[in-house]
């Protein structure tokens, strides 16, 4: 009998369905949110109203695509937590009523193990146990990923994550809402070594990203006091220098981590995992460190249902499994 997975992902500004047969994602359907550009961030409300349009149509739209119907499913997989009280509500609430009304299982999925199990959508896949750098708007975590269900976090931000650093840079250069990808962007036809940021200096595996967010608002001031085109003149030289030091960051704490450990399976995962700079850096470094490394497509990194939907396969045959009485938990701890 084939086991099937719906899962669904609600926790910030994505409102997310997908299909898992037998370990295989059929399909992975996204309704993105647009209106947040307009504010400079995702509104909370904005997002759970948008949440409540969008569900339905994307669960219909998963199932017609991956011929399936209701009653031929095994397990609804769904975001409890981290993310935004009122979107997780959403996601949470159809699925519960849904598993309630099929007589099947519900399974919760951490939103950030999510992540790092998606590099189980497509092969090749990790040997565990692996480590995995988890970097997105609001996480920056070193992961030791021994089985499915069984993670340990090594290091964390103790500040701000790199994806929040990403996006606040951007904003004081005046890109819009979401600005991260803008950097990466503008950043692939500038000088990297340019201008110096000043970076965290930490003994351990954790990050810190609010210093070289204060230096990058600094540098700018100065330089406009003296010329107020100082950035549209130097925009690709100012992104690349300020990516090279973010990523820079995270690398030799990945490398550190890796010397630690002496695990030479290493991941990267999250929406900054689509951060082409990082991508090359990490195949680089694998190529130094004779490292095997593993990054989801582009597709699998920012938010998604087929990441829960995976999770929830690989939890299926734990026999991990939910309670009807569970809730969202927007604070969910790792």
């Amino acid at each position: 009998m084939k086991t099937i997975i719906l899962g669904i992902e609600s926790s910030c500004d994505e409102t997310s369905a997908s299909i898992c047969i037998d370990g295989k994602v059929m399909n992975n359907i996204i309704a993105t949110q647009s209106i947040h550009k307009e504010y400079g961030g995702v509104v909370p409300e904005l997002a759970s109203r948008a949440h409540q349009k969008n569900i339905v149509l994307v669960v219909e739209s998963a199932l017609k695509g991956a011929q399936v119907k209701f009653s031929d499913l095994s397990a609804i997989s769904v975001t409890q937590g981290p993310g935004l009280l009122g979107a997780l509500m959403v996601g949470y609430s159809y699925a519960k009523s849904l598993a309630f009304a099929l007589n099947i299982p519900i399974i919760n999925v951490n939103h950030m193990k999510a992540h790092i199990l998606a590099h189980f959508i497509e092969t090749p896949v990790p040997i565990f146990p692996f480590l995995c750098l988890t970097v997105s708007g609001g996480h920056t975590q070193i992961v030791k990923v021994n089985s499915a269900i069984d993670m340990v976090v090594l290091g964390s931000t103790i500040d701000d994550a790199v994806g929040e650093a990403f996006d606040k840079g951007a904003k004081l250069l005046g890109f819009s809402y979401p600005g991260g990808p803008q950097i990466d962007k503008y950043a692939v036809s500038g000088n990297p070594d340019r201008f110096p940021f000043s970076e965290s200096q930490i003994k351990d595996l954790n990050f810190s990203f609010s210093g070289i967010k204060t230096s990058l608002l600094y540098f700018l001031r100065d330089h406009l006091k003296n010329n107020p085109d100082f950035i549209k003149e130097n925009l690709e030289d100012i992104c690349a220098s300020y990516q090279k030091h973010l990523i820079s960051m995270l690398m030799k704490k990945l490398v550190l981590a890796a010397e630690k450990t002496r695990i030479r399976q290493i991941a990267i995962a999250g929406g900054v995992a689509a951060n082409k700079e990082l991508r090359t850096q990490l195949k680089q470094l694998s190529q130094k460190h004779q490292w095997m490394s593993y990054i989801p497509e582009f597709e699998y990194c920012t938010d998604n249902a087929a990441m829960v939907a995976i999770s929830g396969h690989l939890y299926f045959q734990n026999k991990s499994f939910g309670q009807l009485t569970d809730a969202p938990q927007p604070r969910m701890s790792f």
